[in-house]
């Protein structure tokens, strides 16, 4: 058994002026770290990659290091969606709903081959990708994917999160991608 203490990760200064006394960076930034350091992860986990998550969750791999040691199971505290496993397409209205009844800023992970591109389920009543219903931001592979792999993907969530200017969500761009997943 492996009796290491994990290493306990730090948040890095903004870039910003410092002096005798004093710090001045953006509002922006600031809000960025406190974004990225406090993820409220929704799983949504229907087969074996729900099993990977938990055990991300366990303190061998401790999800909590990173921030995230708060799992919402309520769309409207969560700001980071984890699609877990194969989603039926009877269950893709379900996906969306809980999508749309989060607040933003929120991001969505893709977790396994069955999230991200239905897996080997090639069939008539498995959605091929989560990303046919609403936007993705990190796919993290695997069938399933290890616990380093998905603390990989949250990290790339949090780099997101850290570097998201206040003005992307209300932009045209941004705007235009939920109408092309009939998102309002």
């Amino acid at each position: 058994m492996d009796n290491r203490v994990p290493e306990i990760k730090t948040v890095d200064a903004p870039d910003g002026l410092e002096g005798a006394g004093f710090f001045a960076t953006s509002l922006e930034k600031v809000v960025g770290i406190a974004r990225a350091n406090s993820l409220w992860p929704l799983p949504f986990a229907t087969s074996c990659c729900g099993i990977e998550f938990m055990a991300t969750m366990g303190s061998r791999y401790d999800i909590s290091r990173f921030g995230s040691e708060r799992p919402s199971f309520s769309p409207r505290q969560a700001d980071l969606l984890m699609v877990m496993g194969t989603i039926a397409k009877k269950m893709a209205p379900i996906v969306k709903q809980v999508y749309e009844q989060m607040a933003e800023p929120r991001w969505v992970l893709a977790m396994g081959a069955c999230a991200s591109s239905g897996g080997i389920f090639d069939t008539y009543s498995v959605l091929q990708g989560i990303d046919r219903i609403i936007p993705v931001d990190v796919y993290v592979p695997g069938c399933p994917p290890r616990p380093e792999q998905v603390l990989d993907g949250l990290m790339r969530i949090q780099d997101l999160a850290k570097n998201e200017s206040f003005r992307r969500r209300n932009s045209p761009e941004y705007q235009a991608l939920l109408a092309s997943y009939n998102i309002k």
